[in-house]
């Protein structure tokens, strides 16, 4: 596409030595690694959102960290573009047999279950199939991804209930260290309820940490409603009951 070449050269030209941009010829791998994630997220935030608008503009600027990243790579000798889009299209076409090959998929589930299979293959250096999960990601998601893996090559319930059990197996296990006053096996508890609750929401086919952030944004919904309304009434919040302030709070979950 002239578009992606026309992206390619812009970038290039940027980190021309001679007549280059200064703050981008300053920049390496290392150094864009704030901004990179700070983009995703923003991605992810205009998806959520369900705004075309912010997401047309949120993945260029991804595309252009993509780039930037190549462009330096190629620099010093290390990969071109070519070789990431070939590398990318070889492992999909590799991945997908029962596409592109004799393979055998029917669901989503079988899927699942070839990629991670053929990824085991490949990587026939790694010496567990939990291994490759970047450990920077938000728990949540470093969980769900554990919690699939290890799916993937049979460790896993055939259906949610024995997991509904293990969490209340779990939050048992927290009362007992909770009346017994001991934090440091509270804080262990209160993780393996964390994890319990994200296979839930695996096994139901939920993503976990898109229900949290739900959740979160329900809660700064309702919150904000009640802000407003004891500034509405000019009421000092912090002069009133938690009754008087869970009226309010019943009065913004009924407006949903």
């Amino acid at each position: 596409m002239k578009e992606f070449d026309r992206l390619k050269k812009i970038v290039a030209d940027l980190r021309d030595p001679k007549d280059g941009c200064p703050w981008d010829l300053k920049q390496t791998p290392q150094s864009m690694i704030p901004n990179f994630i700070e983009e995703l997220y923003e991605c992810v935030e205009a998806i959520e959102n369900e705004n075309s608008a912010d997401l047309e503009e949120e993945l260029g600027d991804l595309m252009l960290h993509i780039m930037m990243q190549v462009q330096i790579a190629e620099e010093n000798g290390r990969f071109t573009m070519e070789g990431v889009l070939n590398k990318i299209s070889e492992k999909l076409v590799r991945r997908h047999p029962h596409i592109f090959g004799d393979g055998e998929a029917t669901d989503e589930k079988g899927v699942k279950l070839n990629w991670e299979k053929i990824k085991m293959q490949e990587k026939k250096e790694r010496k567990s199939v939990l291994e490759g999960i970047p450990k920077r990601m938000p728990a949540l998601i470093v969980a769900q991804r554990m919690q699939e893996k290890a799916a993937s090559i049979g460790f896993d319930w055939e259906d949610v209930m024995p997991a509904i059990k293990k969490l209340e197996e779990e939050t048992l296990e927290f009362d007992e260290a909770f009346q017994a006053n001991d934090r440091v096996e509270m804080e262990k508890e209160l993780g393996d309820i964390f994890f319990s609750t994200v296979n839930i929401a695996r096994k139901l086919g939920f993503d976990s940490e898109t229900a949290l952030r739900k959740t979160i944004e329900k809660f700064e919904k309702r919150f904000n409603y009640v802000e407003k309304t004891f500034k509405d009434r000019k009421i000092n919040m912090h002069d009133c009951t938690l009754t008087e302030l869970d009226e309010v709070w019943d009065e913004a979950k009924e407006k949903e």
